[in-house]
């Protein structure tokens, strides 16, 4: 089955005392100690970040590497990714990640691998990319639409209570039909899609949430999805 687990917020980089959410990522694959690669593109593929996310998962029952751009683990990035059990992707600008994958041809070789069963998961810009749509603040000040990969359909917004111009953002682009309605989610919440429908909402925080925000009479109408407290 197809898997993709998109994070508002949360996860070895933004908790790291708090594993619930990489464990219930983990926890999705089939094998024992699956292979989880990290893909730090949006954050310039900052050593620090891909530190963090080694010093994390080398922790836990799996086999942890990373793909650098800038630093290319092979030159066949497609045998490269079709041999992992899980790409992870971290947060920083959608818009260059979106660039660079392009590129490189990543965008689709990801694709191939998510079709063929190869769990997706990530958070922040990790999230947005698997959508058509979503809420970034790559350009600078203040929030702004912007096309992503289109795995998924309708849009994203993540970090919904972490950050206080993203809530009232997705809602004023929704209502004005600048993007499509879709799905948004609070630090340390998560939305886990099989095939194209969303199966579940998780967190690793009690009182965060997961989100359907809808254009309806032209209004963003909003609402809350049933989320279950891993912890």
């Amino acid at each position: 089955m197809k898997h993709i687990i998109a994070m508002g917020g949360g996860g070895f980089s933004m908790e790291p005392e708090n594993p619930l959410l990489d464990l219930y990522i983990l926890g999705q694959s089939e094998k024992l100690k699956p292979k989880v690669c990290f893909v730090p593109t949006a954050s310039g593929d900052a050593d620090g970040y891909i530190e963090r996310f080694y010093t994390a998962f080398q922790s836990h029952e799996c086999i942890p590497a990373h793909l650098s751009l800038f630093r290319p683990p092979s030159r066949d990035l497609e045998a490269f990714v079709m041999d992992q059990d899980i790409i992870y992707v971290g947060g920083g600008s959608t818009k260059n990640l979106l660039v660079l994958w392009k590129e490189w041809g990543l965008d689709v070789i990801l694709r191939k691998a998510w079709e063929q069963g190869i769990i997706m998961a990530g958070v922040s810009a990790g999230s947005i990319c698997w959508f058509e749509e979503g809420v970034t603040d790559s350009y600078g000040d203040g929030m702004e639409p912007l096309k992503s990969l289109g795995f998924l359909k309708g849009s994203n917004c993540p970090h919904y209570d972490g950050e206080a111009e993203r809530r009232p953002a997705y809602e004023q682009f929704v209502a004005s039909g600048k993007i499509a309605g879709g799905f948004a989610a609070d630090d340390s919440a998560a939305l886990h899609f099989i095939g194209e429908e969303l199966a579940r909402a998780v967190s690793s925080r009690p009182d965060a949430k997961a989100y359907h925000v809808s254009l309806e009479n032209g209004k963003a109408t909003e609402k809350v999805l049933d989320t279950i407290y891993l912890g």
